[in-house]
């Protein structure tokens, strides 16, 4: 984000239209070769962004780095191999579990819960969009939250440090809460609770792994936290399902929730604290505070006008609204489909069991592999061509799952997983490349999109569930599916006149 001369935020900035990139060039989330230089290259600029909206960073004598967290060349953030390294990606990890068991918690548990409250699936399933809506709602303003508070010095409770342990502690508090819900409506108030609770957690760690982390260990340090986030949903569901099958779903609940403590307490515990924050006041040449100023002002050095300013300006780009829409979109169909397929396996010709219900989200480790793919797929047909090939296999998951045969559910459930992996690998890494400033910003509204996009999956498939069976919900997420396919030729003729009529300006 640009900033004036003397080193003050500036409470406009603009952003210039940036042209489509080279489809070669475009590449997923993933420990590949080439997205880690991708993501060295967006880290360093990213760093140079946050300079410009803040003061310098100064290190006080207790955060110093120290040799063994290899510190060399004036770069004091963490190298891989060094103790800090492993606290950090461990604790990371930790969190993204906690985060997402909670996250999904009732998504399995869904006929349980109609069961026992007398609620017809669309109620049910508010269980989970209010969670991943209230998520998506808060997790801008806490993104903002966390960008202002890391100027603060962690001594004195600030930084991002702090945000992400109260995300998880007052996630962790309701969800203790929740085994107790005497009712649907309270039950759905506690999980929209928790899941704005936890918004803290997904807006401050990619912020805090780029500022703590040196750039090239950046990818293995962000795998790691999204390894988390996937362990996290899957073994949720599956310890859920398992339990609830036993239990009862109050207990399994519990569980997920007493699972959720431990993994806060030992996050807490080995999250170290940040070791490069700036000292409270200190200017560009990192010196003395100016005359009147105070630690407190120097939590206002991010001008909330300017970041608010960067998020209109993310808006007004068409490539990343495009962006935004396919990630909600691929997880309307992903969010969607497993909320729902509880009820279809729990129902004839199946009737599963809880615990076997609760098993099938072992599926997820599909994803592992195709968002590991998607930086060769990019590579080899291009940021479109990735994107078409991954809306194609969720839609032949879809038709796949329309059989009545257990095997072809579970076949068309790992095309469905596959295809919305690999089309959210592709769409949030160009969401990193395309924003020139305020990139947290830009992630934060991928992020708001993509879970709105849960909520609305989850609400509107239980619907067409309840109207026309799986059928409906096939329906939905083809619909889906073309929105995905439609944007993205959308792009595709824009990158074409802009090759026609020469690039559009950008900022360089």
């Amino acid at each position: 984000m640009p900033a004036a001369d003397s080193g003050a935020p500036v409470a406009g900035a603009s952003v210039s239209r940036v042209p489509e990139r080279s489809l070669a060039h475009e590449h997923a989330v993933a420990a590949e070769p080439s997205a880690a230089h991708e993501h060295s290259v967006a880290a360093e600029r990213s760093a140079a962004s946050e300079r410009s909206i803040a003061p310098e960073r100064s290190v006080s004598p207790e955060h110093s780095a120290s040799p063994g967290d290899g510190a060399a060349g004036g770069d004091e953030r963490l190298a891989p191999g060094t103790p800090g390294y492993r606290r950090v990606s461990v604790a990371l990890f930790l969190a993204g579990v906690a985060t997402f068991a909670m996250l999904y918690s009732t998504q399995a548990l869904l006929p349980l819960l109609s069961q026992e409250f007398g609620a017809g699936e669309s109620t049910a399933a508010w269980t989970v969009s209010a969670a991943t809506g209230a998520l998506a709602l808060a997790v801008l303003p806490l993104s903002m939250l966390s960008e202002r508070w890391r100027h603060r010095p962690s001594g004195r409770g600030g930084g991002r440090r702090t945000v992400m342990t109260a995300s998880l502690a007052v996630a962790v508090v309701v969800g203790l809460l929740v085994p107790f819900a005497p009712s649907i409506g309270v039950l759905v108030a506690l999980r929209a609770a928790q899941g704005a609770a936890l918004a803290g957690l997904p807006a401050s760690a990619m912020a805090y792994l780029a500022e703590e982390v040196r750039p090239k260990a950046l990818v293995a340090a962000v795998g790691l936290f999204v390894a988390g986030n996937s362990i996290g949903g899957m073994s949720g569901r599956i310890i859920s399902g398992w339990i609830a099958q036993e239990w009862g779903w109050r207990w399994a609940v519990g569980a997920i929730g007493l699972i959720a403590l431990v993994c806060a307490a030992l996050f807490r515990v080995l999250l170290p604290a940040p070791r490069r924050g700036r000292a409270a006041g200190a200017g560009r040449s990192g010196g003395a505070p100016a005359r009147g100023t105070s630690p407190a002002g120097a939590e206002a050095a991010v001008d909330a006008r300017a970041l608010v300013r960067a998020v209109r300006d993310h808006l007004a780009n068409p490539l990343l609204r495009r962006l935004y829409a396919i990630g909600a979109l691929f997880m309307m169909v992903f969010g969607g489909s497993y909320t729902v397929i509880a009820y279809r396996l729990s129902d004839a010709p199946f009737s599963l069991p809880q615990g076997l219900i609760g098993s099938v989200f072992v599926i997820y480790l599909v994803g592992t592999g195709s968002s590991a793919a998607a930086g060769r797929l990019v590579n080899r047909l291009g940021r479109r061509g990735a994107l078409y090939l991954a809306a194609g296999t969720t839609a032949a998951g879809l038709l796949v799952s329309l059989a009545d045969s257990l095997p072809a559910v579970l076949l068309g459930l790992v095309l469905i997983t596959a295809g919305f992996f690999a089309g959210h690998a592709v769409a949030s890494s160009a969401v990193s490349r395309t924003a020139q400033h305020g990139r947290a910003q830009a992630s934060a509204l991928y992020q708001s999109g993509y879970y709105i996009g849960s909520s609305a999956g989850s609400a509107l498939g239980a619907i067409a569930f309840r109207a026309a069976g799986w059928s409906g919900m096939v329906a939905l997420g083809l619909l889906a599916v073309a929105g995905v396919a439609v944007i993205t030729l959308l792009g595709t003729r824009a990158a074409r006149r802009h090759q026609v009529g020469g690039p559009a300006p950008s900022a360089h």
